[in-house]
């Protein structure tokens, strides 16, 4: 858990889940689904709750048990928010949205790969070596489908159901890739605009060894625009960083870790070739 004075901020909540997932700010609860993070994010001023991205496919139970211990069982969100399509971000998100009957919310430049129009690029399969990479090829690429629940976000930059935030456009590792800040506190939503794990190595990922890395390498096809959304990431200065993949980082570390990362980037985050 990472210290800050919000943590005693009031929460509607019925109690904290006893299994994977933890609080990184009171109002923020990680919850690891397999290789990726989803996030409950709390609004205390109106007793609700937002889920942003919705995880690996077939992971709907976990998520609807984890936010029923975490709000009680008929607390449903009031949206689903986005940070890309990939298959690793909405692999629930259909069947969460139906069970819930809630709205989602993505930039609109990601709307093509979620109303079933257009598939990703074919990942590069020898972007950083290591085993992931090499089995990116069969990861799915296809779109999904969400029919009339996909809404874009709006264009002045806030975020639906969630007054204190605001989402800014960071792409490069998708096109319509977007990120979550909040000014009060800088606490960063960062999605896959940069990791706090690197993502190629089957070890680390199964350590989870915190080290801030670039966009997983094999899915992102823009380095340019990744490389200039991670330098206004960091020129925001957060206090608190948490990532699709890998376990928060806070405070010096992150600072550190971002300096080094754009001082060094065509080294530690682009792909050899």
């Amino acid at each position: 858990m990472v210290d800050n004075p919000l943590h005693d901020r009031h929460l509607p909540l019925t109690s904290v889940s006893s299994g994977k997932g933890h609080e990184v700010l009171a109002d923020v609860y990680c919850y690891p689904v397999q290789i990726v993070n989803v996030y409950f994010v709390a609004d205390p001023a109106r007793d609700d709750w937002v889920l942003v991205d919705a995880g690996m496919p077939r992971c709907e139970d976990d998520i609807i048990r984890a936010a029923a211990e975490r709000f009680g069982k008929n607390v449903p969100p009031r949206a689903i928010i986005l940070t890309h399509g990939h298959f690793d971000h909405v692999g629930a998100v259909v069947e969460l949205a139906e069970h819930w009957n809630v709205p989602v919310y993505a930039h609109p430049l990601e709307l093509p790969y979620l109303t079933g129009q257009k598939h990703y690029a074919p990942p590069d399969t020898h972007a950083g070596g290591g085993i992931i990479p090499s089995l990116a090829g069969f990861f799915p690429r296809e779109p999904i489908d969400l029919g009339a629940r996909i809404r874009p976000l709006p264009e002045d930059g806030s975020v639906p159901c969630l007054a204190d935030w605001r989402w800014l456009h960071t792409p490069g590792h998708t096109q319509g890739h977007i990120s979550l800040f909040r000014d009060s506190d800088r606490a960063l939503l960062a999605g896959d605009a940069f990791v706090t794990v690197r993502q190629e190595s089957l070890y680390q990922v199964y350590t989870q060894h915190r080290e801030i890395s670039g966009p997983p390498r094999y899915f992102t096809p823009d380095w340019e625009a990744a490389y200039h959304s991670v330098q206004m990431l960091a020129g925001l200065m957060p206090t608190v960083a948490m990532t699709g993949h890998g376990r928060a980082m806070s405070g010096e570390a992150l600072r550190d870790g971002l300096r080094c990362l754009l001082n060094n980037f065509e080294e530690r985050a682009m792909p050899d070739r």
